[in-house]
C-alpha cells in the first residue's frame, strides 16, 4: 500500500516514515509545499492514503483515484477537503482535534493583550511617546465583558484562561449544550447581543458555510462598545474590507489577526496590516514545540489506523 504526503514543508517527517514503512507502506513525500493540484493528483494517483495540509481535495481531485481510502488533513481545520464527496466516494476522512488547545488559546491572548495595552508600535512608543501612553484610550480588562465566538475544544480553553480576567463572559454556539456553557461560566447569547455589549470579541469557530464573513458590515454596525476584535480561526470568517472600514471609521478598537482572507497576505491586504491598530502574526497561533510533534505524530497515526482498520477517534464521516 502507497501514502503519499502532500504540500510538504515541515522540519522532518521521521516519525511518518517509521511508522509506515516499517509496517510494509510505501511512503511517497511531494517535494514542495506549493504545487498545482494537478500535479499533485499525479503524484497521489496510486496512494492508498493522502496527508494533506492545503490542497483542495474536491470531486475534480478525487475522480480516477481508484486505490484512494483515507484522506487525513493536518490540522484541526478542514475546509479544503470536501468532507461529503469524500464519502460519496467511499474515502474515509480525519482531522486532527484538540492538538493545539493550548498554543491557539495562548495566542489569542498574546493578541488581546497586546491590543488593549497598544502594543502595535514598540518602537514609536520608545521613541516618540517615552514613558506616555501611546494612545489614551488604552484599558483595563476588570470591569468589561468579554465575548467568545465558538466554544469548541479551543474556544473553551481560551474561555478558561481568559474569564477570571473579566467581570463578565458572553459567548455564542449554536451546537453546545446550555450545559457547557455554564460549565465555563459564560453567558449563552445570540451574536448580535454579543457584538452589541462586548468589549473583547475573540473568534474560535469553525469556517463554514455559516460562518463565512460572519463579521461583515452590518455585523460590525452593532458594535457599540468600540472592541478589539481578535481571529485565531479562520481569516474567511471576517470580511477584510468590512474589518478595515471598522478601524478606519473606529468603530472598534483595534484587531489581532493570525488568519487572513488571503494566505499568504498580497498588496490587496496591505492597508489592513499595516494599519496603526492592527496587529498580525503569519497564521502559526497552531505551533508551539509540543504542538507541532503531536500534529504531525497524530495525523499520521490516524491515517495507519484507517488503512488498517482500527478506530479513528477523529474520524469526520464515520
Amino acid at each position: 500500500m502507497e501514502v503519499a504526503i502532500l504540500d510538504s514543508g515541515y522540519k522532518s517527517y521521521e516519525f511518518e516514515k517509521d511508522l509506515f514503512e516499517k509496517n510494509g507502506f510505501s511512503l511517497k513525500i511531494y517535494p514542495t509545499y506549493q504545487g498545482e493540484k494537478a500535479e499533485k493528483k499525479k503524484f497521489a494517483e496510486n496512494a492508498d492514503g493522502i496527508l494533506v495540509r492545503h490542497t483542495q481535495i474536491d470531486e475534480e481531485f478525487l475522480a480516477g483515484l481508484k486505490n484512494l481510502k483515507a484522506v487525513v488533513r493536518y490540522g484541526v481545520g478542514y475546509d479544503n477537503v470536501d468532507v461529503s464527496m469524500c464519502t460519496k466516494f467511499g474515502i474515509k476522512v480525519a482531522n486532527v482535534q484538540g492538538y493545539a488547545n493550548h498554543s491557539v488559546s495562548d495566542h489569542a491572548m498574546a493578541l488581546m493583550f497586546s491590543c488593549t495595552r497598544a502594543m502595535w508600535d514598540i518602537k514609536l512608543q520608545l521613541t516618540q511617546k517615552f514613558a506616555s501612553p501611546p494612545v489614551q484610550d488604552v484599558f483595563e480588562l476588570h470591569d468589561k465583558t468579554l465575548g467568545i465566538i465558538g466554544l469548541g475544544r479551543i474556544g473553551s480553553e481560551f474561555c478558561k484562561k481568559a474569564s477570571p480576567l473579566f467581570k463578565q463572559v458572553l459567548a455564542v454556539d449554536p451546537y453546545r449544550p446550555e450545559a457547557h456553557f455554564n460549565q465555563l461560566s459564560a453567558l449563552k447569547v445570540s451574536l448580535p447581543e454579543l457584538l452589541e455589549y462586548s468589549d473583547v470579541i475573540s473568534i474560535h469557530c469553525n469556517l463554514t458555510a455559516e460562518t463565512n464573513r460572519l463579521l461583515d458590515f452590518p455585523a460590525f454596525s452593532l458594535m457599540d462598545k468600540k472592541p478589539v476584535i481578535i481571529n485565531t480561526s479562520r481569516g474567511e470568517v471576517i470580511d477584510e474590507k468590512a474589518l478595515l472600514d471598522a478601524l478606519k471609521s473606529e468603530k472598534i478598537h483595534s484587531v489581532g489577526l493570525d488568519v487572513y482572507e488571503n494566505e499568504p497576505t498580497n498588496s490587496n491586504q496591505d492597508e489592513l496590516i499595516n494599519h496603526a491598530r492592527t496587529i498580525c502574526t503569519g497564521h502559526y497561533a497552531w505551533y508551539s514545540d509540543r504542538a507541532a510533534i503531536e500534529l504531525q505524530r497524530r495525523a499520521a497515526l490516524n491515517l495507519f489506523n484507517f488503512l488498517t482498520g482500527q478506530p479513528v477517534e477523529d474520524c469526520l464521516n464515520a
